[in-house]
């Protein structure tokens, strides 16, 4: 059963968040993820308050995998980047 990953990302640091950018899709294939969406248009809140400026989903196989993909010392070698970069909520979604 599919699972997606769905961040909301508030840059804080174009440049960092740009080299973590450049870097984080070659981490998902490994784990058979796939980008669905990157987005960079300013969000319309619909009902409630928007998080961030941008969003991001992704599709693996199953949680299993996103998990691995999360806990992976490729991905976590970019933490630190993205943390410097931006104000990111990760959220994992099992359809």
């Amino acid at each position: 059963m599919p699972a997606y990953l769905v961040g909301t990302i508030r840059v804080t640091d174009a440049d960092a968040w740009g080299r973590y950018v450049a870097q984080v899709a070659a981490t998902f294939a490994p784990f058979n993820g796939r980008m669905l969406f990157r987005g960079g248009a300013p969000p319309i809140a619909l009902a409630g308050a928007v998080h961030g400026d941008r969003i991001v989903v992704v599709e693996f196989p199953d949680m299993y995998s996103l998990r691995r993909w999360h806990d992976s010392p490729e991905y976590q070698a970019l933490v630190p980047l993205r943390e410097a970069g931006a104000e990111v909520v990760l959220t994992g979604y099992q359809a």
